[in-house]
């Protein structure tokens, strides 16, 4: 057997090693949590004690009967932990790409709910930018614009 068979073998066989372990790996992995089976979560500057999940400010109030609540110390003692799910599963096709894009998510307004809850438990109100910022809508004032109402949904520009 020549030099360049034997490294063309060894290069086949640590493939197929390679590819079995990565088959193995995944297949070890538990699956992935269901979107309405996650939890949103949010860190805020407030003691435990101080939160109950019965009383929490009116962006959350709003899905009482819909959704669940937990609130447990933050790691390093470093406030408060605010999570929220909803109790129902929406079906896959809520939460596709082109749902999320369109704003039809369902877990958009809750982000943006939990968000809210989190402004108002630190600084009594929820910020909001000027408007108009300026002006004259600029293009590039129209796309942070877009971009921005976007990401209020997703909880990312």
């Amino acid at each position: 057997m020549s030099a360049a068979a034997k490294s063309l073998t060894v290069a086949t066989v640590g493939l197929a090693a390679g590819a079995l372990v990565v088959m193995r790996r995944a297949k070890a992995r538990p699956p992935r949590p269901a979107a309405g089976e996650r939890w949103l979560t949010v860190t805020v500057n407030r003691a435990p004690h101080d939160m109950q999940a019965d009383k929490l400010p009116p962006p959350p109030q709003e899905y009482a009967g819909r959704i669940e609540v937990r609130i447990r110390p933050a790691p390093g003692d470093r406030g408060t932990e605010l999570a929220v799910r909803l109790k129902e599963t929406e079906p896959d096709a809520a939460h596709s790409v082109p749902a999320r894009l369109a704003g039809a998510d369902p877990r958009q307004d809750l982000r943006r709910a939990l968000r809210e809850a989190k402004a108002l438990l630190e600084a009594g109100e929820v910020l909001q930018p000027d408007a108009p910022p300026t002006t004259h809508d600029t293009p590039g004032g129209k796309l942070v614009g877009l971009l921005s109402r976007r990401a209020g949904g997703e909880g990312v520009l």
